[in-house]
């Protein structure tokens, strides 16, 4: 299975995924072809950017500016693998289409074991992410729900019924180390 996800991604392919709050679609944050297809795909305005998630904080650091704020890292140390987005400053490795041109980039460890797994197995261990839905849409919260809207519009769905918690997660970025909440979820901050 892996090994066909893989190829998938190398060429451009998107894949459907649990995490531990809704569904979400990704592709390798670096192949062009693939964030266009996911943006056409939900019919997503160009200005939100996608966010990046592994299954292990160390891969994602190299998609950020180093260090990160005091606050920032113990957020990510209380509630990672968890339902928190953390919007930090990204380093040059992110692409400007991946991030809709912003300096910024919402990085996630998500706590599901199938999502874990997955990028435990993919080259380079990220993928750049959003929810499973059209845009405006409710987000999918089960496979069912998922292959009704984008089915037949990814190249690969990795089935479960892993119970996840239907609320998306918690964003939060900082302004002078000051936690501001882009959007609340299961965590409160």
């Amino acid at each position: 299975m892996f090994d066909k996800i893989n190829i998938l991604l190398k060429n451009g392919g998107l894949i459907a995924f649990p995490t531990d709050t809704v569904w979400g679609i990704g592709c390798l944050p670096t192949h062009p072809q693939a964030v266009e297809k996911i943006y056409e795909l939900k019919g997503r305005d160009k200005s939100k950017p996608l966010i990046l998630m592994s299954h292990d904080l160390s891969f994602l650091l190299p998609y950020t500016q180093l260090p990160f704020s005091e606050k920032a890292e113990k957020l990510a140390q209380k509630h990672w693998p968890g339902a928190l987005t953390l919007v930090v400053n990204k380093s040059d490795k992110v692409p400007n289409y991946t991030s809709a041109n912003l300096n910024t980039i919402g990085i996630r460890v998500p706590n599901c074991n199938i999502f874990q797994e997955l990028c435990r197995h993919i080259e380079g261990h990220v993928l750049a992410t959003t929810s499973a839905n059209l845009s405006g849409q409710p987000p999918a919260t089960n496979y069912q729900d998922a292959m009704k809207v984008i089915g037949d519009k990814v190249d690969y769905t990795i089935f479960s019924d892993e119970k996840i918690s239907k609320k998306s997660s918690t964003v939060i970025g900082f302004h002078n180390d000051t936690p501001i909440v882009f959007r609340q979820g299961d965590i409160i901050i």
